[in-house]
């Protein structure tokens, strides 16, 4: 029985020995750039990261001037609900939404001459939004200081100019903190020039830091949220469309279209942004576009609506909305996805009137679209019977959108238009050939 015991007590010695003897873990992560989707996806990344690496400290590097309120607010999320102590060494700014952030975290560590605060919530053009934007930051910002047990007030005062605060803040501005301010106010832990300080100061000494980077998938994901891009993406989107139908069975502006689709929906969606809903909304749009040009004649409802959907679709893709619910997305950035998507369509349109006749016409295209024609002049025969069929005057059996099926002479025939509508049973004739299918116009008179 000692020696069982002995043998276990040996056992656990070796264990601990074992464990004394490992390093700590370090994540090191950066915030220093605007609070976007990007920017929620790369802190989400981190923390999955950190806990991979089986981190015993999360240390977030900040310098942002804010950004994004909805990501911001889910950026506190991930942080409140991190297993390990969350840090932030505020390396010279940390306003706004940053400011937000920083409250959210476990410590707050100051370079000299940092700042924090300054966190009321404006528009692009720095225009303060509507109160509802300007309460529910307030709410988080106290609710988030109450949990990291600093004074909910100053929280508050961050935001709301008409908050009075004895010895702290006056009426009329919202609070910035200087380091020194903020370490009289319980909103720093200490000055620090460095992470290494920061570490040696909590007495973690023998530590492996790991600094998190972006692969080279998710910076290519990053690329594409850019909403610059995300305009381009729906101007090669139509264009690829268009090139496609004018040259049928070419094969590549339809590759172009469907990889510009995939490069625009993909990051939204893997971002939490594009709903199931809102993406089949896109393809429906599409559909009934598509309806409208190969199906039913002339241009009417299903066109303006396929239009519209397609349009509203693509801007829903880009806000962080619930369901039409846009209480806390900023008009900023509703206007900003609006214009995206519209611009996107209209520099499409643009590019078929202008550029597209250029473009069929260019000897980079004719290299990969079949548009010789094939003349009698030069050797080809055509059926001869096509060629008698010449002023001949049949009907529509089949709406010719522009091409279809006439009914001549007891036979049913492939024919197509110049380019307009016709109806079945509307009388035509025939003013021409190419190949075995006739060329017909609708008769008026």
């Amino acid at each position: 029985m000692r020696i069982i015991l002995l043998m276990v007590g040996i056992l656990f010695s070796v264990q601990a020995f074992a464990q004394s003897g490992k390093k700590q873990q370090v994540v090191v992560m950066e915030i220093k750039d605007q609070i976007d989707p990007r920017m929620y996806r790369y802190v989400k990344l981190a923390f999955e990261y950190a806990e991979n690496k089986k981190a015993d400290y999360i240390i977030i590097d900040m310098d942002t001037y804010g950004g994004v309120l909805t990501d911001a607010k889910e950026i506190v999320d991930i942080v409140m609900d991190a297993k390990k102590p969350v840090w932030v060494f505020i390396n010279s700014d940390a306003a706004s939404a940053g400011a937000l952030i920083s409250i959210a975290c476990d410590s707050i560590y100051m370079s000299p001459g940092a700042s924090i605060g300054a966190a009321t919530v404006v528009e692009g053009d720095g225009k303060q939004t509507p109160d509802k934007y300007q309460s529910y930051m307030r709410s988080i910002m106290r609710s988030t200081a109450e949990e990291n047990h600093r004074d909910p007030r100053i929280a508050e005062g961050m935001v709301d100019e008409r908050i009075v605060i004895d010895s702290v803040k006056q009426a009329g501005k919202v609070i910035t903190f200087t380091t020194s301010e903020a370490l009289a106010n319980g909103y720093c832990e200490a000055k620090v020039e460095s992470i290494e300080e920061i570490l040696k100061r909590n007495k973690v000494e023998d530590y492996e830091l790991h600094y998190f980077k972006l692969n080279t998938t998710e910076k290519i994901i990053a690329f594409f949220l850019n909403p610059f891009i995300s305009g381009i993406l729906i101007l090669v989107i139509l264009g690829g469309i268009y090139f496609e139908l004018q040259t049928p069975g070419v094969g590549f502006p339809l590759f172009a279209a469907i990889t510009a689709l995939v490069l625009y929906l993909v990051p939204y969606y893997l971002n939490g942004l594009a709903d199931y809903w809102e993406i089949i909304a896109l393809f429906v749009g599409l559909l009934l576009i598509a309806a409208e040009v190969f199906i039913i004649p002339g241009f009417g409802i299903a066109g303006v609506a396929g239009i519209g959907l397609t349009l509203l679709s693509l801007v829903l893709i880009m806000l962080n909305n619930d369901f039409f619910n846009f209480d806390f997305v900023p008009l900023g950035d509703i206007v900003q996805a609006s214009f995206v998507a519209v611009a996107g369509l209209a520099g499409g349109f643009l590019l078929l009137i202008f550029a597209g006749p250029k473009l069929l016409d260019s000897k980079a295209f004719q290299r990969i679209a079949l548009n010789d024609a094939q003349n009698s002049a030069e050797g080809y025969t055509v059926n001869a019977n096509a060629e008698s069929m010449l002023n001949k005057k049949g009907v529509a059996h089949t709406v010719l959108r522009p091409s279809g099926k006439i009914l001549l002479d007891g036979e049913v025939l492939d024919a197509f238009t110049r380019g307009e509508f016709i109806e079945k049973g509307e009388a035509v004739e025939v003013i021409g050939t190419e190949g075995v299918t006739l060329r017909v116009r609708k008769i008026t008179e």
